[in-house]
């Protein structure tokens, strides 16, 4: 299939009453880190704060007298279900919305707030693509419209004005796009744009390791789906990619990158930190991928999509983690200790380093046993720091084990 710049055109056009033409600011820090000029395409700043309100809404207002009438049904993660009730509302059309059971509160609050009256969210499933699925046959018997997040036309050709902003405000001035990708819908439509405006651009997707669709469905040459998918990147954790969106995909990118999420969540803490830009998992991608991409982006004008801040603060605790483990930072041990006084203070004596700190210790004390196991968790200064510590254990004869990513006790202590 085939999105023209006048498809994207028209939508701007459509849309521009409520979609905000997001900011273009250049980013002075990742610009010295990865020698290139580096603008970040703010479309967190969004009324519903993700570029989602692009598609969803041009696709309800090509809708006819007959289909509002019968009412929408959609299925989301998240920011697609914020840009439909936000439709909504501003069309007076009623909307049956599927999230999964998964899904951030504040994303479910959030929808309530932009629907009202006119949305009703149900919750199926444990993955996007299950929800899609409870939404699907729900649409059928009721014979709704569905409005699809991003395996549509009218969606692909909404995201697609992400991309007209940016080529018009750097008057064509660009080398290389980098977008996350969840279903395809964005890159589809900043791809399309792009290529037919300047061919010689480089367009970059970015998926996160746990739920890598795309890249899957490219390496197979047809579209695939995932057995599983990490849902920490709950934006994009999409199991089945779209027909539409992968063959403009494998016609028009370059490459898809992967990314760790623990990368993702060190991308989220360091915009925080530097820029004061919140951001959600998926909004942090295509920044997480200027580290796989820097060689070929030195000397040149890229621009990263943020895609969406919805992000709920209860999750930063866990982000900070997942970060601080991905830089190793941070570890879990399983200690054996001898049930005697002292075991304690020679482990802090001898063992810890003057910059190691114990951020977590559990241990119940079990009267008729030698020994009793302890959970223990470590932060370092350094990960350098890690080796010496191990070697320290091992010399005081510690029975120990180190709690990885493939242990089942790593993700009920994470």
């Amino acid at each position: 299939m085939q999105i023209t710049t006048q498809m994207i055109d028209e939508v701007a056009d459509r849309i521009k009453s409520v979609v905000r033409k997001t900011p273009l600011e250049f980013n002075k820090r990742l610009s010295e880190e990865y020698h290139a000029r580096i603008y970040l395409k703010r479309e967190d700043l969004q009324e519903v704060r993700s570029f989602k309100i692009r598609g969803a809404y041009n696709k309800m207002a090509k809708l006819s007298l007959d289909e509002k009438k019968r009412g929408v049904v959609c299925a989301s993660a998240g920011n697609h279900a914020q840009g439909v009730a936000y439709g909504c509302s501003a069309l007076k059309i009623k909307g049956v919305i599927f999230m999964p059971v998964v899904t951030p509160d504040q994303k479910i609050e959030k929808v309530n707030n932009f629907g009202g009256e006119f949305v009703e969210i149900r919750l199926e499933g444990n993955s996007f693509d299950e929800a899609a699925l409870a939404s699907q046959v729900y649409c059928q018997k009721e014979h709704s419209v569905y409005v699809h997040p991003f395996n549509d036309p009218l969606v692909i050709a909404g995201q697609g004005t992400v991309a007209k902003e940016i080529y018009e405000e750097l008057n064509n001035r660009v080398d290389v796009v980098i977008a996350g990708i969840g279903g395809g819908g964005m890159i589809s439509g900043v791809a399309s744009y792009f290529k037919a405006k300047n061919p010689q651009v480089t367009i970059i997707g970015s998926e996160p390791e746990g739920a890598a669709g795309m890249q899957s469905s490219l390496r197979a040459g047809k579209v695939v789906t995932l057995t599983h998918v990490d849902t920490f990147v709950d934006g994009a954790a999409v199991k089945t990619v779209g027909e539409n969106t992968f063959e403009i995909c494998n016609e028009l990118l370059k490459k898809v990158v992967l990314v760790p999420e623990g990368l993702v969540a060190t991308i989220m803490v360091e915009l925080y930190q530097n820029e004061g830009i919140i951001v959600e998992p998926a909004g942090a991608l295509a920044v997480a991928a200027l580290d796989q991409v820097s060689a070929e982006i030195k000397n040149k004008t890229v621009v990263c999509i943020i895609s969406g801040g919805n992000n709920d603060i209860l999750r930063y605790g866990e982000i900070l983690e997942r970060s601080l483990v991905y830089q190793g930072l941070r570890h879990y041990f399983i200690i054996e200790f001898a049930q005697k006084p002292g075991q304690l203070r020679r482990f802090l004596d001898y063992c810890l380093g003057p910059t190691d700190d114990i951020v977590r210790f559990e241990y119940i004390k079990k009267s008729n046993k030698e020994k009793g196991p302890a959970l223990v968790s470590l932060e370092l200064k350094d990960k350098q720091d890690l080796e010496p510590l191990l070697k320290r254990m091992k010399e005081i004869k510690l029975n120990f084990r180190i709690i990885t990513s493939d242990d089942l006790l790593y993700h009920y202590i994470i």
